[in-house]
């Protein structure tokens, strides 16, 4: 029994990693098949309506199709209109992520409503009415977005984070981590079976368990801090995604690092700048600057993924069995140990 107790986590730890190789198999499989999971999310068709008028607003931006398409993505994660060429884009310069609306796309919505707040006193009723304020506006942008697995993920976790500050608890990464897979599981069982899901919890977990090791030296001058925690954070989570997108899609983006620092620091901007774009009056001055900026900021950003998607083998072709997955996370998880 003194066994069983001692070693409690080692048990866990093999019982969380045979659910998820269950999982992924699962899913493979569905996959095969062409057959998806259809998730019956309540909210999703109360706010369908401001989320049509939003992308029609697009409509009067100078952009190409493409470009519109991609902005579309960014902001709201509507993909009907993406094309699967540009989808292969993204994918094969390693910056799929940023069509999925995510923990970046959370992250960078709640700093900007917070930079919003700035006049709100930092104690007392002011800080209670910048969190109510913070935590409705963060589940109503998870809402327009399609309540995709990531985007809750990233909105349960930065809730129970930003509830712990407000009742000065220190939380901890890795039971917020657990603790909104749980509720996630607990409300849809099936969400263990898709994709998105399954990527987003595992990068968020590596990017706990890697960023301390890749972050040995303090950098002091912010213009390079930047790019650098940047940079740490994309090889972070890709450390720990790398064998799972070897599996279910066969490749591996050689340059992801050189084009995630261009590609967020553009959307880092694109997605507070276009979000004032939609919801300030037209005949305000400076409007059209507004959008010329909105519009700049689009160019750039698929100038960037193109540019990089015609480097000749910058993508590493690797295919993964069920075999080869399995030892290859038992062989990053012994690394990792020691």
């Amino acid at each position: 029994m003194d066994l069983a107790y001692h070693a409690r986590w080692v048990w866990g730890t093999i019982f969380v990693a045979l659910l998820f190789f269950l999982a992924v198999q699962a899913t493979f499989y569905t996959q095969q098949k062409g057959y998806l999971f259809a998730f019956n999310i309540p909210g999703q068709e109360s706010l369908g309506l401001l989320k049509n008028r939003l992308l029609a607003s697009f409509d009067q931006l100078a952009l190409s199709e493409k470009e519109r398409s991609v902005l579309q993505t960014v902001t709201f994660g509507y993909k009907q209109e993406l094309a699967w060429e540009t989808r292969q884009q993204f994918s094969m310069t390693g910056v799929a992520h940023i069509l999925a609306v995510s923990g970046f796309h959370v992250a960078i919505v709640c700093s900007f409503l917070s930079w919003l707040l700035f006049f709100l006193p930092a104690s007392g009723w002011g800080n209670r009415i910048r969190y109510i304020v913070t935590i409705l506006f963060l589940w109503i942008f998870v809402i327009l977005t399609g309540l995709s697995p990531s985007a809750v993920r990233a909105g349960i976790m930065l809730s129970l984070y930003l509830t712990s500050k407000q009742l000065r608890r220190r939380a901890d990464g890795y039971n917020t981590w657990a603790a909104a897979a749980f509720l996630m599981l607990v409300y849809n069982p099936w969400y263990l079976f898709d994709i998105g899901f399954q990527l987003s919890y595992l990068a968020v977990l590596s990017i706990q368990l890697f960023v301390p090791v890749y972050t040995r030296w303090e950098i002091r001058n912010p213009l390079v801090a930047i790019p650098w925690n940047w940079m740490i954070l994309s090889l972070a989570a890709q450390t720990g995604v790398t064998f799972l997108c070897l599996y279910y899609f066969g490749y591996f983006p050689l340059l992801f690092l050189l084009t995630n620092i261009p590609l967020t620091f553009l959307v880092t901007l694109l997605i507070p700048v276009t979000f004032l774009w939609l919801f300030l009056p037209s005949w305000l001055p400076g409007y059209e600057w507004l959008t010329g900026i909105v519009e700049g900021l689009c160019h750039s950003m698929t100038w960037v993924v193109e540019a990089f998607s015609r480097i000749p083998h910058s993508t590493l072709i690797i295919h993964f069995d069920k075999v080869l997955l399995l030892l290859s996370y038992a062989g990053l998880f012994i690394v990792y140990k020691k």
